[in-house]
C-alpha cells in the first residue's frame, strides 16, 4: 500500500499512463463485491494500493482509498466530480432529486439554500428536549413489562424511536407507527436497491417479484410523505419546522420555492436518511460498549456524575465529553454510510493515476476510516483517539463518516446531537449484552451498514 511519507515526498508526482491496477477477472471481482463487499474492499486495498480497479458490468470502478485523493475529489477540485454515478442514479428511483442523490449545480444549491436555516445550531438545539423525550417514552415502554433483563431487537427499536425523532423534529408529525409502514417500506427499498447496484443485470423496470414489492414500498413511502404534506398544506400552520420552511421559503436569488415533486423527494429523502444512519450508528455503538466493558465503566461514570440521575439536556452535551468521543469512535469502526461514488467530468490525476472523464470513483468510508497510516490498531474501539489534540493532528479526511466538502451531509450536527442524547438517556438507565450463544457479529453492507445480528440483552444498571 503507498504510504502517507511517500506521498508527502512525492507531491508533485507526474500522473502515470499506466494502467490502475486491479484483478484480471471481471466475474470473479464483481462476485466478490456483490457477495462480500467489504471483504472485497479491504482485499483490494492491500493487494493492489490505495488506487485501484475492478470492473462491474464492463464499467471500470476506480477505488480511492487515500484521504489526499478523497480531499481532492470531494474539496479541492470537487467542480470536476458529480453524483452521476449508478448508486446515486438508481437511488433516484427513490428519492428522486433530493439533496443526496441530486447530481449537483445549481438546483442542488437551490435546494441546500433553501434547507439549511432548518439545520442552524439554534434549531437543533430546539430540538434536544424532543430527543430526550422520546428516548425516555421507549424507557417506560420497555418497563411496562417489569424491570427483569430481556433479549431486544436493537436495531428495529433504535430505527423506530430515530423515525419517531426525525419525523417529529422536522416535520411535526410521528410517522412511526405501531406497526412502522415507513421503516418496513425503506427495509424492502434498502435490500433491492443494493441487489440492483451490485448486480445491475436486471433493470427496476421489470416486474420481477422483488421488483414489484420494491415498486409496492416506494408507493406506502409516497402514500405517507405527501399526506404529510397535504395536511400542512390544508392547515397552513407555520410550525417553525422544516416543512413549513420548505413551503413558504423561497430562495433568495431565484425567487422560485419547491414544488410538489421537490418537496415530496426532500422529505423521503431526509426521513429514510434520518432514520437508517443514526439508529445504525447507536445500534453499533450499543453493541461495541457490550464488547469493552472498560470502555462503558468509563461512559456510565461520565453519565453519572454530570447527570446524577437526572434526564440529559442539550446543554449537557459540552460535559459529555467521553461519550462524544465513543460515538465518533463507534462510527469510525462501523461508518453508517459506508459508500461513496462520483462521477468524473474532465480528466484529473489521483494518487499519481491519470483519471479520464467519465470515470466513476468509489470509495468506502469503512476502509478509509481503517487506514494503517492514520490509525494505529484500527480495529480496536478507542475512544481516546477523539482526544483534541490527537484529532489537530489527524487528516481532515481521515474520518469522514458524514462525507465533507460542500456536499457534506445537511444533518451532521442534527444525528451527533440526537445519537449523544439517546445515548446518554439510555446509558443512564441499561447496559446492554450479546445473549449467550449469540452468533459472531458482522457488518452488512446495505444502503447503511448494519450488524448481522442486533439482539442485546438489556439490564438495569440499578
Amino acid at each position: 500500500m503507498l504510504s502517507n511519507s511517500t506521498r508527502l515526498q512525492n507531491p508533485q508526482k507526474v500522473a502515470s499512463r499506466a494502467p490502475i491496477p486491479g484483478p484480471k477477472s471481471q466475474m470473479k471481482s464483481m462476485l466478490a463485491f456483490q457477495r462480500t463487499p467489504l471483504q472485497f474492499l479491504t482485499q483490494m486495498i492491500q493487494t493492489y494500493g490505495d488506487v485501484s480497479q475492478f470492473r462491474l458490468m464492463g464499467l471500470p470502478i476506480i477505488i480511492l482509498n487515500h484521504p489526499d485523493d478523497i480531499q481532492r475529489v470531494l474539496q479541492k477540485n470537487h467542480m470536476n466530480y458529480n453524483k452521476d454515478a449508478i448508486l446515486f442514479n438508481a437511488s433516484k428511483t427513490v428519492f428522486g432529486n433530493g439533496l443526496v442523490t441530486h447530481v449537483g449545480g445549481t438546483e442542488w444549491l437551490r435546494h441546500r439554500r433553501l434547507m439549511q436555516p432548518a439545520f442552524h445550531h439554534q434549531r437543533i438545539d430546539a430540538m434536544g428536549e424532543l430527543m430526550t423525550n422520546a428516548s425516555l417514552e421507549l424507557i417506560e415502554r420497555w418497563e411496562k413489562g417489569g424491570n427483569q433483563p430481556r433479549v431486544i431487537d436493537m436495531d428495529a427499536e433504535m430505527m423506530r424511536l430515530t423515525l419517531q425523532i426525525t419525523s417529529k423534529a422536522l416535520f411535526s408529525m410521528d410517522v412511526a407507527q405501531e406497526s412502522n409502514p415507513f421503516g418496513q417500506a425503506c427495509d424492502v427499498v434498502n435490500k433491492t436497491l443494493v441487489g440492483y447496484i451490485r448486480f445491475p443485470l436486471i433493470p427496476l423496470s421489470w416486474p420481477t417479484p422483488q421488483h414489484l414489492r420494491y415498486r409496492r414500498a416506494i408507493q406506502r413511502m409516497d402514500e405517507i410523505c405527501y399526506d404529510l404534506i397535504r395536511k400542512r398544506r390544508e392547515s397552513n400552520e407555520d410550525l417553525g419546522d422544516l416543512l413549513s420552511m420548505m413551503l413558504q421559503t423561497k430562495d433568495e436569488e431565484s425567487g422560485e420555492g419547491m414544488n410538489e415533486q421537490e418537496l415530496r423527494d426532500e422529505v423521503i429523502t431526509l426521513l429514510f436518511a434520518g432514520q437508517e444512519t443514526s439508529a445504525e450508528a447507536l445500534t453499533w455503538t450499543f453493541y461495541l460498549l457490550s464488547q469493552y466493558p472498560e470502555v462503558e465503566a468509563q461512559f456510565h461514570a461520565e453519565l453519572d456524575q454530570v447527570l446524577n440521575g437526572r434526564a440529559p439536556t442539550i446543554s449537557d452535551l459540552p460535559q459529555l465529553r467521553y461519550t462524544k468521543m465513543l460515538v465518533e469512535e463507534s462510527m469510525r469502526i462501523y461508518p453508517p454510510a459506508w459508500e461513496v461514488m462520483r462521477n468524473t467530468i474532465q480528466d484529473d490525476e489521483l494518487g499519481g493515476y491519470h483519471i479520464p472523464a467519465g470515470s466513476v470513483l468509489f470509495w468506502s468510508q469503512y476502509t478509509v476510516h481503517r487506514h494503517p497510516d492514520f490509525w494505529e490498531n484500527p480495529e480496536e474501539f478507542k475512544p481516546e483517539r477523539f482526544l483534541p489534540e490527537a484529532v489537530a493532528k489527524r487528516h481532515n479526511y481521515a474520518y469522514i463518516p458524514f462525507s465533507n466538502g460542500p456536499r457534506v451531509c445537511i444533518g451532521n450536527s442534527f444525528s451527533l446531537v440526537e445519537i449523544q442524547l439517546v445515548l446518554a438517556t439510555l446509558g443512564q438507565r441499561y447496559r446492554f449484552r450479546l445473549p449467550a450463544g449469540a452468533p459472531p457479529v458482522e457488518p452488512v453492507a446495505l444502503l447503511t451498514l448494519h450488524p448481522s445480528y442486533s439482539l442485546l440483552r438489556m439490564e438495569a444498571r440499578n
